[in-house]
């Protein structure tokens, strides 16, 4: 695992002190090695982060056999010894100088090109140049578990790791600006979405997708999309498709334990990570290691839960029980490790977890990904009852009904029937069960010039199979929610402390497998991720898992009204809000006054706002650096 960086410009509109700035901007990604490879054309910056071969002959950027081709890697690829293995029958002759997988990307794509892409099994974004046709490749892995941003103004190119990288370059910096078409649509699902980012110039770029860029410009194509997996026909039969998704899960969490250096697991006591943790204790003769957090306040606290599981399975267990206190030394750093507004509060309790796991180990396991591939949230319920005709006619009605509840839930559910229309369902659905703002009251809150259309999710109308409601959440969820918000969140958080976080269950085989499953073998009744938990069934009692689950999450709502108000106080103030001139204050006032009088499930709109003006607070003082921050009110 690593941190990447680098340019492409035939106008020599970058340097050798841009690149370095670039690459040591995110030296918490890679603390164990750095290395930089410069042409007439290219530059290329790595920070290596030892996990496999830890040897220096590793360190990057690595030279193929040839000299022709140059790579700068950040990722795994779990296959790698089985590639390594046909080059060798393809060119006997062809010797490998390490024992890690870089170099076998490296020849692997010296062999047969950008296709070589389609061989590989793992999660990565790393760039190869060729020097001979002064080209550079980027590529990134098929759910998009690693992250990669690049700049392009048509002319002159740059990539990082991480957003906050490429405006240490000059030519970036000089030119940074706020890209306010994106505001509404942060707003309304609390992250920016790809390709998009906060600054104009600078995009994500897409998964499972190939970059180039030459003399003669940029071409983004595709090489895998799960759209394009769904298959006519499903997984029906409970017993084979069980068998199938425990031969699929061994061998991915077995592809995952490749290790030279001591790795552990998130343990958070819910089905999924506790499927991981179990899998990987039978795969190992010595006990795995693994780590939970909790909360003081009892609702939010699962440390129990996950102490029960490891003291089952017998691992080496360690957790930390925090307070609003500990989360609070981070709040401050949210915007500096997320680089644009980022909504989701879990990234606290996720750094935390992240922050006790590395003082024992340099890589974990994580359950990432089950909740969407298997149905554990509440938005595919909502789903299927959305698309029931008759709620579909009466829905305006029935939401008018609700909100004259004054119970919280009726009120937060009326918002949910209150969609635009089918076309945006989905993002309505995960918008509402997330707390953020819906279409409706984006339009009332943003001022005239910032009052831009919300990006929508695509539309499939050539699917292979029709798809019924709840799968259609999921394959939303899997192309947005699960790359720009979850895997966003734990990337950061973890490489924040130089930590690999492995992601087992989104091998893209059990993805290309989950899409392809029955519904009745992922929701059973009101059982959902039924075949995650039969399958968990065989590992430990029942008992220990058949529970709602939390996760690593916050009570922001609670904490909103008390030791954090002073964040209320400081960035939703009028002075704040008519500064940056963004939001209606008389909307925002409203919010507040409505929060604190009772309707507490609103915390996750105000915490978007507080996000959102916390960034632009934080991105003024760097613009103005003469401009002093008001004086942050710390709670005693």
């Amino acid at each position: 695992m690593c941190g990447i960086a680098g340019y492409f410009s035939s106008s020599h509109s970058f340097s050798s002190d841009d690149l370095r700035q670039m690459t040591e901007s995110i030296l918490h990604r890679g603390p164990d090695a750095g290395g930089y490879f410069e042409d007439d054309v290219v530059g290329l910056g790595n920070r290596r982060l030892s996990i496999i071969d830890l040897s220096a002959l590793a360190n990057q950027p690595i030279h193929s056999r040839s000299g022709r081709y140059v790579i700068s890697y950040n990722g795994e690829v779990y296959n790698f010894r089985e590639i390594a293995r046909e080059l060798s029958r393809i060119n006997p002759e062809l010797q490998l100088h390490t024992s890690g997988d870089t170099e076998v990307v490296l020849e692997a794509f010296a062999q047969w090109g950008p296709q070589c892409v389609n061989r590989f099994n793992g999660m990565f974004a790393f760039a190869i140049y060729d020097k001979q046709e002064k080209q550079l490749s980027l590529f990134r892995d098929r759910v998009g578990i690693k992250p990669l941003y690049y700049y392009y103004d048509g002319k002159n190119f740059a990539f990082a790791s991480e957003l906050k990288s490429l405006t240490f370059a000059k030519q970036i910096r000089s030119s940074l600006s706020i890209n306010k078409n994106i505001i509404s649509t942060f707003l309304y699902l609390g992250y920016v979405p790809e390709p998009h980012s906060i600054f104009h110039n600078i995009f994500k770029m897409p998964s499972g997708s190939v970059l180039t860029i030459n003399k003669y410009g940029l071409n983004i194509s595709s090489y895998w999309k799960p759209e394009e997996k769904i298959d006519q026909e499903v997984y029906r039969f409970f017993y084979t498709a069980k068998r199938r998704f425990k031969e699929l899960l061994t061998d991915a969490v077995n592809y995952c334990l490749i290790s030279d250096v001591p790795y552990g697991i998130f343990l958070s006591g819910g089905t999924d990570s506790s499927l991981v943790a179990a899998v990987a204790q039978r795969l190992t003769p010595q006990k795995v290691t693994t780590f939970t957090i909790g909360f003081k306040e009892a609702k939010f606290n699962e440390a129990p839960h996950a102490r029960s599981i490891a003291k089952f399975l017998n691992t080496e267990h360690h957790e930390f029980t925090a307070s609003y206190a500990d989360a609070l030394q981070l709040f401050d750093e949210i915007i500096s490790t997320y680089d644009e507004p980022f909504a989701d509060s879990s990234s606290v309790p996720t750094m935390l977890v992240s922050k006790l796991a590395r003082n024992h180990v340099k890589m974990v396991l994580s359950g990432d990904g089950g909740d969407e591939l298997f149905w554990g949230y509440g938005a595919y319920k909502w789903a299927s009852r959305l698309s029931n005709p008759f709620i579909s006619l009466f829905r305006h009605q029935i939401a008018y009904s609700l909100s004259k509840f004054f119970s919280n839930r009726e009120k937060r559910a009326a918002n949910l029937f209150e969609y635009p229309g089918k076309e945006t369902i989905k993002g309505h659905i995960f918008s509402q069960e997330q707390g953020y703002f819906s279409e409706s009251e984006i339009h009332m809150l943003m001022t005239p010039d910032f009052s831009h259309e919300i990006f929508h999710e695509e539309i499939f109308s050539s699917l292979r199979r029709d798809l019924n409601a709840k799968e259609d959440q999921s394959l939303y969820d899997l192309k947005y929610y699960l790359k720009d918000d979850l895997l966003a969140k734990v990337d950061r958080a973890s490489m924040k402390y130089g930590l690999e976080v492995r992601v087992p269950i989104l091998d893209y085989r059990i993805v290309e497998f989950a899409i392809n499953l029955h519904s009745k073998l992922k929701m059973r009744g009101n059982i959902q991720k039924y075949l995650l938990k039969e399958t968990l069934a065989d590992y430990m009692p029942r008992n220990l898992f058949a529970r709602p689950k939390w996760g690593f999450s916050l009570p922001m709502q609670l904490w909103l009204n008390n030791e954090l108000k002073y964040l209320v106080d400081d960035y939703l103030n009028e002075s704040t809000i008519r500064h940056y001139g963004i939001v209606q204050y008389p909307f925002v006032k409203n919010l507040k006054k409505r929060f604190f009088a009772g309707e507490e499930y609103l915390y996750q709109r105000l915490w978007a706002l507080i996000i959102l003006h916390k960034f632009l607070s934080e991105f003024d003082k760097r613009k103005n650096p003469a401009r002093e921050k008001p004086a942050m009110k710390v709670p005693a």
